[in-house]
This record gives structure tokens, C-alpha cells and sequence, in this order.
């Protein structure tokens, strides 16, 4: 299956006289349309109708589709109406940070249903945390207890690149207490559902593509600024991963060769002047040329800062400022490299709207050509600080959209 890495798979595979690439491209158009008649989903397809009526029975008999009364007549019998059911799975999208985490519960129209997050030293715990995540996994399913729907799946969003070639492992320097092995593999012992992982950036892209600021968009960078920095690159419509899982990490683009020394061995990284200890470091130099200043009688996190930004503290509406200039620059670049439709900014700093924004596109207009600036947008995420869980669960829905084995109930007799 492409575009994703699966830990472990749990789910039956279809037992059908009908071929699983049609029932794949049935089910999704189904699920596009939401309501669609078996006639027209043979004209559609350039299918028969009994092939049709075939690939329609095994999808009755998941939950995912039910008959749902009759449609408008095209001038002979009225036909019956197919509805995809949103509410027959739950799907868990766990995003795992440097320091939190968190889970979305989603139907499969990726509606949150249920939401929990935690601070944690993620970095410093891993026992801890696999601890953490099933405890919140099970919070969340716990909120719905009394519906009938049934867990599809679990997504997981990770702070690291994934090798599709080595998908247990993680690299060191995004999580070095974890010896470079994620231990997702507990989700699926646990759940005893299907668990896919991706890196965090590729998910945040994957949540705007489907649901966000990038519908519609084949050609476009997502950009989140947290504890690190990272991007996630659609292009031609699909997430671009390079030849081991390590694109988008933009976060040790070099910005100042002669700049502060970066944890992973370098000089002057992205990240070392617009991640969350950058900021924070940041703020600290500048207490004496902003004595009034907020920020110095309270403890400082990145949260702290940009809540400080919102209130137009002058000392954090600096530190933002030179921030969305240090960005500016990483976009300007991607810009010219790429010329993406649109970038889009996630991670806590996109919080701050056009105090981040409109710096950080006076940069970029400085630093591109101007026919790539006209054809490029720059905005903020529409899902807040739940797009990246969102994304995770996004990976499972469309795993099952692609195949429809992996719902627990096909081929049941």
C-alpha cells in the first residue's frame, strides 16, 4: 500500500468473487457522493449493473453503505439510493509530539468526536508515553461507549522521519531517549486493529489536503513550527517522502552558516531560531530592552509567548517578528525551488494569524521572483491544533478507502 507505513496489520482480507481494485474505486466514489444509485455508479465506472449489484452486496454487508430510500426516476423505475454511513467506524488519530500528546477520535468523514491532550516529556519517556497514548486512546473511545460503532484503526503521527524500508524505527536525534525504536507495535497488541504511522509534517499536509486551507490542492507545503521544525509536500496530489522518509525537514535548513550550533551537528538551522527553545532563548536576551515586559514575571513557553503576541505585548510581538523573518526566508526558498499552489502554517506560532503572517510575506515578497510569489498563497491551517491528529486518522480512512479489506467486516459470511 503506498503512502503510508504500516506497524501491524489486523484486518481480514475481502473473500469476493468481484475484483478488490473495483470495489475499492465503488466504495470511494460512494463515499465522494455520499448518496449515489447503483445505475449511476455503472455508468460512472463503465461497469455492468450485475457487477455492480455484486461489489454493492459485500458493501451492505460491512455497515459502511446502506440502501436509503428511493431517488429521482430518469425516465424508468425509481432507483434506490446508496448512503455511506460516516458513523459505522471510529478511527484514532494520535499525534505525538516533543513534549505532548494527543488524540482525536474521528467518524470516517473525519469529524472529531472525541479529543484528548496531555503535556509530557515525550522526549525524555518512552515507556511513559506508549503508557499515555493508550490511556488517552482509551479515554476517547470510552466517551462513546454506548454507540454501536467499532474502531477501524489507529493513525499515529511522530516527530521523526520514516524510513518505508525500516518503519519500527525512528531517527535518534527527534527522540533520542527512545534508542531508536517507536514501539507503536503495543497499539496493535492493545487494540487489535490495523496501526499506521507517518511522520507528524506529512500528516498536518495530508488533514489540509483532505479536510483544511489545501483543499483542492495537488501542489502545496505544509509548514509546522513547534518544539522542531518540519514540512509536509504534496506534489502531483500525493506526499512526497524522498528516497528514505527524510523530506520536508526544513527545520535544519541553514539559515546563517556562522549561526547558533544545532543539535544535529550544524550551524545557523532553521530551528535553531524559530523553534519553541529558540523563542524562549530569544526572549530572555531581550528582557533588558523590554523592561516592562510581560514575559518576565511569568514562567516562559512557547504558549506563554505567542498568548503574549496576541496581546500585543512588545517584547513577544518582536521575538514573532524576527521569527516570521527567519521563515520567510526557508519559504522564499521552497518558493523558488518548488513553486508550490500555497504554503500553509501549522504548529502553535500559526495561532497568531496575520501578526506572523504579514511579516513573514513581506520576507518572501523581498526574497522570489515575482511569478512565483503571484501563483502562491500563504495562509495558516483551518484545523488548529488538532490537524495533525486529525491527519493520523486521515492516513487509516484512506487506507480503507483504498482498501476495503481492511474494514473487520468484509467478507464476513
Amino acid at each position: 500500500m503506498t503512502n503510508m507505513t504500516r506497524v501491524s496489520m489486523g484486518a481480514t482480507r475481502a473473500d469476493s468473487a468481484a475484483p478488490p481494485t473495483l470495489a475499492n474505486a465503488v466504495l470511494r466514489m460512494i463515499w465522494e457522493e455520499r448518496r449515489i444509485s447503483r445505475a449511476e455508479i455503472a455508468r460512472r465506472a463503465d461497469l455492468s449493473r450485475s457487477t455492480v449489484s455484486d461489489i454493492v452486496s459485500l458493501l451492505l454487508a460491512t455497515t459502511l453503505v446502506v440502501e436509503a430510500g428511493v431517488g429521482e426516476s430518469q425516465g424508468g423505475r425509481r432507483p434506490i439510493v446508496l448512503e455511506f454511513q460516516d458513523d459505522a467506524f471510529y478511527i484514532l488519530g494520535v499525534d505525538l509530539g516533543a513534549t505532548h500528546v494527543a488524540v482525536a477520535l474521528t467518524d470516517l468523514r473525519g469529524q472529531v468526536l472525541a479529543w484528548q491532550h496531555r503535556e509530557y516529556p515525550v522526549q525524555h519517556d518512552a515507556d511513559g508515553t506508549r503508557a499515555l497514548i493508550i490511556a488517552l486512546c482509551e479515554a476517547c473511545l470510552a466517551s462513546v461507549a454506548d454507540s454501536p460503532r467499532r474502531l477501524l484503526g489507529i493513525g499515529v503521527a511522530l516527530p521523526s522521519p520514516i524510513d518505508p524500508r525500516h518503519p519500527e524505527r525512528i531517527h535518534p536525534m527527534a527522540l533520542p531517549s527512545w534508542k531508536g525504536h517507536h514501539g507503536m507495535e503495543q497499539l496493535h497488541t492493545h487494540f487489535h486493529v490495523p496501526v499506521l504511522i507517518d511522520n507528524d509534517a506529512n500528516l498536518g499536509a495530508l488533514a489540509e489536503h483532505w479536510w483544511g486551507a489545501a483543499r483542492g490542492l495537488d501542489d502545496f507545503m505544509y509548514l509546522k513550527v513547534a518544539t522542531g521544525v518540519g514540512s509536509g509536500h504534496f506534489i502531483a496530489g500525493h506526499i512526497y517522502r524522498g528516497a528514505s522518509g527524510v523530506a520536508g525537514e526544513i527545520g535544519h535548513l541553514t539559515i546563517d552558516p556562522r549561526g547558533t550550533p544545532c543539535g544535529c551537528g550544524n550551524r545557523g538551522c532553521l530551528v535553531t531560531y524559530v523553534g519553541s527553545d529558540a523563542l524562549i532563548a530569544r526572549v530572555q536576551e531581550l528582557f533588558n530592552t523590554f523592561p516592562k515586559s510581560a514575559l518576565r514575571d511569568i514562567t516562559l513557553t512557547s504558549t506563554a509567548i505567542e498568548e503574549a503576541a496576541l496581546a500585543d505585548d512588545p517584547l513577544a510581538v518582536q521575538v514573532v517578528f524576527e521569527a516570521a523573518e527567519y521563515l520567510g526566508i526557508a519559504v522564499a526558498g521552497m518558493l523558488n525551488l518548488m513553486n508550490p499552489a500555497a504554503i500553509v502554517l501549522g504548529g502553535g506560532l500559526a495561532r497568531l494569524g496575520e501578526r506572523l503572517l504579514v511579516p513573514l510575506r513581506e520576507t518572501v515578497l523581498r526574497r522570489t521572483f515575482v511569478s512565483a510569489v503571484a501563483s502562491s498563497e500563504i495562509h495558516t491551517s483551518e484545523l488548529g491544533p488538532r490537524g495533525v491528529a486529525i491527519g493520523a486518522a486521515t492516513l487509516m480512512l484512506d487506507a480503507a478507502l483504498r482498501d476495503p479489506s481492511l474494514f473487520p467486516v468484509i467478507g464476513a459470511t
